[in-house]
């Protein structure tokens, strides 16, 4: 029985080799891998003693011989392909031991040319592995260094048996698809969506379920997004709870995703993808706080994000804090996340309950593209990137607003893009009052705003994720009526003029941000 050993990772390699050597084997190899199988007191065979050819072309010819792939593919149920080796003094190879350049590393290192990344396109290894897994039914693929005690094991009992051979081909032809598509991606140079995509996903979690008990489900992670250190929910790291849930993960995700878009100390607490607390202090207690207070009873089974890291004070203020509804019961959450943790902070954080799920993530990444499924097929986006900072809001009415009216407008739009639509929030003094989300009309997302910020609402703001298209006697004048002082939204409608008309007439000032932001 003969092996072919040749890999850049080589975790692993020496016991797999010596597994093989015990068990009679010959071992061929080339370059670094012989290298490292010999240091460990392992003979080895050059691959250039069976092609008679040295490397050649700089490397980029080592393996490229039929002397390694009739080995490779020849059926050893077919007396024509043993016939056919013997001619050509040819022997079979029984097993191939093969993982590839790490591309991405190569590419993305600073100072990386467009040169370097050429060369770092492997060739040799993904046609052995192909070939192995080709004829899997004759010869051991193996891709993984994770695999190497199992196939072992299963030799020393005469073999991997029919699953696992083809479970290993399944490995070798995932591990080439998601290395040519990372290939792919690197060489597509034009702004405009690719004509063809393949996304490299590797599974980071089995979940218990979907998004109801009888899906199944699981999380994957972007290969390209993890090289590129983009943060996020996927990557975070848990400290305590139990394992989460596919709602979990995409109610999390939101949350991150919300709180991270203000630039000074906040909190946001999500509900079912939509933040229902919002508000931005320099003590983060007194922003928990209000955002708490802000939907109460929505709040409660929420998740909750800070973007500064979580100290003992404020782990404290979690584990004590009461529902402001009934001042008894203390808060109970799903999912805590931030972006670090002191070690008191997260030891008093643990003693909420053993069931909490305490998670530290890295910012997400603001770029990048956005994929959704839709039933046979996809749509890709750019990501909503845009900052708030950035959009110029441009006064329309009659009446500018005050610093603290634009101040309360921006941290309104912030809230606003995170909003299922038809989006409305209301907002004074850096906190959410209350938000209208997923209604199919503007007028009754308004109305429940309105309805969830309560109370006296002079000297509040209000955003919209979209324009209004009318204004009389519909969304704008019942936010005027109700003590409304300054409305910001994309503009853009026929009716524009009749909300700037509304809003002067009732004294508030109305800016238009030029930018849209639905989600759907």
């Amino acid at each position: 029985m003969r092996a072919l050993l040749g890999v850049h990772d080589k975790t692993g390699i020496e016991e797999l080799a010596r597994g093989l050597h015990e068990l009679g084997w010959e071992l061929v190899s080339t370059g670094g891998t012989r290298r490292a199988i010999e240091a460990a007191g392992v003979p080895a065979t050059g691959v250039e003693e069976i092609t008679g050819l040295p490397e050649m072309l700089d490397g980029r010819v080592k393996t490229l011989h039929p002397a390694v792939h009739a080995g490779i593919l020849a059926r050893r149920d077919l007396a024509a392909h043993g016939a056919a080796l013997d001619h050509h003094g040819f022997a079979p190879i029984d097993l191939v031991a093969c993982n590839l350049y790490p591309f991405r590393a190569a590419v993305t290192r600073a100072g990386a040319t467009f040169a370097e990344g050429v060369e770092n396109i492997d060739i040799g290894g993904p046609t052995m592995l192909r070939a192995a897994a080709k004829n899997h039914e004759h010869v051991v693929a193996l891709c993984d260094p994770a695999d190497y005690a199992e196939a072992l094991a299963a030799l020393r009992a005469g073999g991997p048996d029919p699953a696992a051979r083809r479970r290993l081909a399944w490995k070798a032809f995932q591990h080439v698809a998601a290395y040519d598509a990372v290939v792919a991606e690197w060489l597509w140079a034009e702004d405009a969506p690719p004509p063809a995509l393949t996304l490299p996903l590797e599974r980071l979690a089995g979940l218990r379920y979907g998004e109801n008990p009888h899906q199944s489900a699981a999380l994957y992670g972007d290969a390209a997004l993890a090289a590129a250190d983009a943060g996020g929910v996927a990557a975070a790291v848990q400290h305590h709870g139990r394992e989460l849930s596919y709602n979990n993960y995409l109610d999390a995700d939101a949350a991150w995703s919300a709180v991270n878009d203000f630039p000074g100390p906040a909190c946001v607490i999500v509900k079912h993808a939509n933040p229902c607390g919002a508000a931005t202090r320099d003590d983060p207690c007194e922003a928990y706080r209000l955002a708490v207070a802000g939907d109460p009873v929505s709040a409660f089974g929420g998740i909750v994000a800070f973007n500064r890291p979580l100290d003992e004070a404020l782990a404290r203020e979690l584990r004590e804090f009461r529902n402001p509804a009934d001042g008894e019961t203390r808060m109970f959450y799903e999912i805590v996340i931030a972006p670090g943790y002191t070690d008191d902070g997260l030891r008093v954080l643990r003693g909420k309950s053993k069931d909490l799920r305490i998670l530290e993530a890295r910012p997400p990444n603001r770029g990048g593209r956005a994929l959704r499924q839709i039933g046979g097929g996809w749509l890709l986006q750019d990501a909503d990137a845009l900052d708030a900072d950035a959009i110029d809001l441009r006064v329309v009415s009659q009446r500018a607003p005050t610093p603290a009216e634009l101040a309360d407008l921006r941290f309104a739009w912030r809230c606003v893009k995170h909003v299922r639509s038809n989006a409305i929030t209301v907002v004074r003094e850096g906190r959410l009052l209350g938000m209208g989300a997923g209604q199919p009309n503007r007028v009754k997302s308004v109305e429940l705003a309105l309805e969830k910020a309560g109370g006296d609402l002079r000297g509040a703001v209000l955003a919209s994720d979209a324009f209004f298209p009318f204004a009389w006697d519909d969304a704008v004048e019942r936010a005027c009526r109700a003590g409304v002082a300054a409305i910001a939204q994309p503009g853009g409608a026929r009716r524009d003029q009749d909300c700037i008309d509304c809003c002067d007439q009732y004294g508030a000032a109305l800016v238009f941000t030029g930018v849209r932001h639905f989600r759907h």
